[in-house]
């Protein structure tokens, strides 16, 4: 049976679909993090081309977590208009969409936070070339609160659902991987210790928006170098999550390396798809919550199979809808087979703010 085209639900939310755009930076907002016309229009478009929840590009919870200069944010109430004024035109058209809310921590553009603020004081190449200030315990309290207070301003602004981001070398991600948290109190040393930020927040966004509003989260499940988030230790992760409170987990790398990028280059084969299953199949032997799988899924053969075997409940992609908005009604027509992305990464403007587009020729497709 042909799945992907099917209506599959995660906690009070139904989605029309298996296909959700995963989140990538619009770099798009002004400075003070507001959401200009053009990302207006840009998600507007992505809409229209059928994907069954947009996941938007992090936002910034807290002053200190800008993670560049064009970062959306939702720090304040004071930035609510514009994004309701977003929420509403997504589902104007129709749409569903989440908002993925962060903390760059150590990954914080040094534009706008001279003093980047980590788990540790810690400098590392595989982390980051700076030297980042390790937060106090008032400090972490407080980020906290800004993760919930983030969500409350989501909810209220009229999204349907908040993805909090524990992936990609990020302040969440940063908690749970060794490499870059090694305190020696209550937030550091055991896999227990290291995920009580990930626990914290996630009890601090419930609170906020109530038990029924649909909260998950994007998830390193390892982190690409021998001292840091092992896969073993992503699955344990992983098994807690649904009793934090989660009604879903989207799989991706944690800080990556030259080996574990979180987007690979040069996917232009099936079986070169699909590039994160492993991290499926681990996840799916602890815990029942609906999976998202990120991962070069370019071919309905692949996505179809995935959902057939029981492998990932959602397809995950981004870089295809890039390429082209309309790449999901393409799929549901029979128009195309497989996305025209050949994974080159040329996703972004020289000029930073101009936001995404592809970059890249067009290439023939299957019909």
């Amino acid at each position: 049976m042909n799945q992907l085209f099917t209506p599959y639900t995660f906690g009070s939310l139904t989605l029309p679909n298996r296909l959700v755009r995963s989140a990538t930076a619009e770099r798009m907002a002004v400075p003070d993090g507001e959401i200009p016309q053009k990302m207006m229009d840009f998600y507007r478009r992505l809409t229209q081309g059928g994907v069954g929840l947009i996941i938007t590009g992090h936002m910034y919870v807290h002053p200190t977590g800008k993670a560049h200069p064009e970062m959306t944010g939702v720090y304040s109430d004071k930035l609510l208009d514009g994004l309701s004024q977003l929420a509403d035109v997504i589902q104007a058209e129709g749409g569903l969409v989440a908002v993925q809310i962060n903390h760059a921590g150590l990954k914080a553009d040094p534009e706008t936070v001279p003093e980047p603020l980590a788990p540790s004081a810690v400098v590392d190449e595989r982390l980051t070339n700076r030297m980042p200030r390790g937060l106090t315990v008032e400090e972490i309290e407080e980020l906290i609160d800004a993760f919930g207070q983030a969500a409350r301003r989501v909810k209220q602004a009229g999204f349907d659902a908040v993805q909090i981001h524990s992936a990609h070398g990020y302040l969440g991600s940063q908690f749970l991987s060794p490499a870059a948290n090694r305190r020696t109190d209550e937030w550091g040393g055991s896999l227990e210790n290291r995920m009580r930020f990930l626990r914290r927040v996630s009890a601090a966004v419930r609170a906020q928006v109530g038990p029924v509003y649909p909260v998950f989260t994007k998830l390193g499940m390892q982190d690409g170098f021998d001292d840091g988030l092992t896969l073993e230790e992503g699955a344990q992760v992983a098994a807690a999550l649904k009793g934090m409170g989660l009604d879903a987990v989207e799989l991706s790398s944690g800080f990556g390396s030259k080996t574990l990028t979180s987007s690979r280059k040069g996917v232009r084969r099936p079986k070169e798809e699909a590039y994160f299953l492993s991290y499926a199949r681990a996840v799916r032997e602890v815990t029942d919550l609906p999976l998202m799988l990120v991962g070069g899924m370019r071919s309905r053969q692949v996505m179809e199979q995935l959902l057939a075997d029981g492998e990932v409940d959602f397809v995950s992609m981004s870089r295809p809808l890039i390429n082209d908005p309309d790449f999901p009604n393409k799929l549901r027509a029979g128009e195309l087979e497989r996305s025209g992305c050949i994974s080159a990464n040329n996703c972004w403007a020289r000029e930073m703010d101009a936001g995404i587009a592809c970059k890249c020729p067009v290439e023939k497709v299957d019909a």
